[in-house]
């Protein structure tokens, strides 16, 4: 089959490597239909030193059962699925707490013999606990939307949860970027009575507005707290959804939440130093966040795709074939798309 392969940093290549099969009796070979590029592919791509041994990429994708181990239960061949970003037997201890990033028998695509999800096909190890089975067709025109449930609307979503939004919160979002902006369409969904969108892109801000947001604030550092406070009568907002990952944007954060109020942080963090001081403590901020458990809010977050009332997969502005996904990491990563969409 055919198989997205990161050589060096910049380097992607698209060749044949072996087809999938049945390892375990907990496998499925799922037969691909559509996958995308994350912003967190882009780290690799920026800085992967060069290798002989090169890395499967691609951890979003949904696609077709093909074939099932002798003890997968829950799943058949020709069922359609959608996989989270990272596997699980969604039985551990962890997995029952909701946490199946932490899962004790879990693991990421593209490592460790594991197929990635940009390609043709893909061996899924605990196909039970992983797989979540979709209740339309393959040429349904949801898929899109329905992709996003294995990573990005969930990771925006995390940021709400944990953040614990609720009805008439001030909301601000940090960021811009796909995250962000499912994060905007999280905050509507918990009820946020206003939903500030921080960026600078007005394609992308647009879009925010489009999912939820009241405000947008398009300036950054002093001046954009400044704006934020201006915007939620002085005080900031109760909840910050940092989704960008930078030093910069943490700061920021930290500016324009309320006293009392919490910052959850979901950007996958680029810096080692997070500043909280003993200022930040007397305001009695919480800081909370972090990877999302996406196999945890699947089941909650898909009727909303499905009864149409969120549309999260508008974020797919760029569509390529697999044997163009270099050019897709090449759009985004020099911000010609916002998220690439990937078609084997």
């Amino acid at each position: 089959m055919r198989a997205t392969l990161l050589y060096a940093a910049g380097d992607v290549r698209v060749e044949d490597v072996a087809d999938p099969g049945i390892h375990r009796s907990t496998d499925a070979v799922v037969r691909i239909v559509l996958s995308c590029v994350c912003g967190s592919d882009l780290w690799p791509y920026k800085s992967a030193p060069p290798t002989d041994s090169p890395r499967h990429m691609g951890h979003e994708f949904l696609g077709v059962v093909e074939e099932t181990g002798a003890d997968v239960r829950t799943l058949k061949p020709g069922d359609l699925v959608v996989a989270p970003f990272v596997y699980s037997d969604n039985t551990c201890a962890y997995c029952r707490e909701g946490l199946q990033t932490s899962c004790v028998h879990g693991g990421s695509w593209g490592v460790d013999g594991v197929d990635g999800g940009q390609g043709q096909a893909a061996r899924v190890p605990y196909a039970d606990g992983t797989l979540v089975a979709l209740p339309v067709g393959e040429d349904s025109g949801l898929l899109p939307d329905l992709l996003t449930l294995s990573d990005v609307l969930c990771t925006g979503y995390h940021a709400a949860r944990t953040a614990g939004v609720r009805r008439g919160d001030s909301v601000t979002v940090v960021g811009d970027g796909a995250v962000g902006l499912a994060a905007v369409i999280s905050a509507r969904l918990l009820g946020a009575e206003q939903i500030v969108l921080m960026g600078r892109h007005t394609a992308r801000t647009d879009l925010g507005r489009d999912f939820g947001a009241t405000d947008v604030v398009a300036e950054r550092g002093e001046e954009g707290i400044a704006r934020v406070k201006e915007l939620t009568g002085g005080e900031g907002s109760h909840k910050v959804l940092e989704c960008v990952g930078l030093e910069d944007a943490i700061r920021q954060s930290f500016g324009i939440v309320r006293d009392g109020g919490t910052i959850s942080r979901v950007g996958a963090p680029q810096f080692t130093d997070v500043p909280f001081g003993f200022g930040d403590f007397l305001r009695n901020i919480t800081l909370t966040g972090g990877v999302a458990p996406a196999r945890a809010y699947i089941e909650e977050l898909m009727p909303h795709i499905l009864d149409g009332s969120i549309r999260p997969g508008r974020v797919f502005d760029r569509t390529v074939g697999l044997e163009d996904v270099a050019d897709g990491y090449r759009a985004m990563n020099d911000r010609e798309a916002l998220k690439v969409l990937v078609r084997p």
